[in-house]
């Protein structure tokens, strides 16, 4: 069996929009069906197997682009990483199976319904852009970069959980809504 990709989750964001919209708590300990929106994230890495890092805040470096090069710093034995951000409790352990699988390529991105989500595989050949990331962009340059020279492969999946992030409290009630319809 091949090596695997390790998942980085990332749970380091401030959730500013989440507060501004009325949510009393973070919106990663929000509850969805009784359950902590980090749990739902966590349960599913966990039920795929893969190898997996949180990053949790870090003050002095506060950006999803820094969290992502300290993902990346902390796996140094990694053969490639999948990039979960933590606000995707409807995330499914097979959409993060498929990604880890897929064909190897230097940048893996799902497409649900005409529309990117997460979690973006990168290869090791990234790992250098990867660990030179800062701010607040992640990797959305490094993945532009990869489209233009082709290094890039989409991966067509019929997973809402890809696309369905809690920034919200009506993310949090549409993701209610759509865990119940399951």
């Amino acid at each position: 069996m091949p090596q695997l990709p390790v998942v980085i989750v990332l749970a380091a964001g401030r959730g500013e929009r989440f507060a501004a919209s009325g949510g009393a708590v973070h919106k990663l300990q929000a509850l969805l069906a009784g359950k902590r929106v980090m749990d739902h994230v966590l349960d599913a890495v966990k039920a795929s197997g893969l190898p997996y890092h949180v990053v949790t805040a870090d003050p002095a470096r506060p950006g999803m682009g820094d969290s992502i090069a300290a993902g990346v710093r902390a796996t140094p034995g990694a053969n490639g990483w999948l990039i979960l951000p933590a606000d995707l409790p409807l995330i499914s352990c097979e959409t993060l199976k498929a990604m880890a699988f897929a064909p190897p390529c230097e940048v893996t991105v799902p497409v649900v319904h005409g529309q990117r989500g997460h979690p973006v595989r990168f290869g090791l050949e990234c790992t250098q852009e990867l660990l030179n990331l800062h701010g607040n962009q992640g990797a959305a340059e490094l993945i532009r970069a990869r489209a233009a020279t082709e290094s890039i492969a989409f991966i067509e999946l019929d997973d809402v959980g890809c696309i369905s992030d809690i920034d919200t409290l009506d993310d949090l009630k549409r993701a209610e809504g759509l865990l119940a319809s399951r």
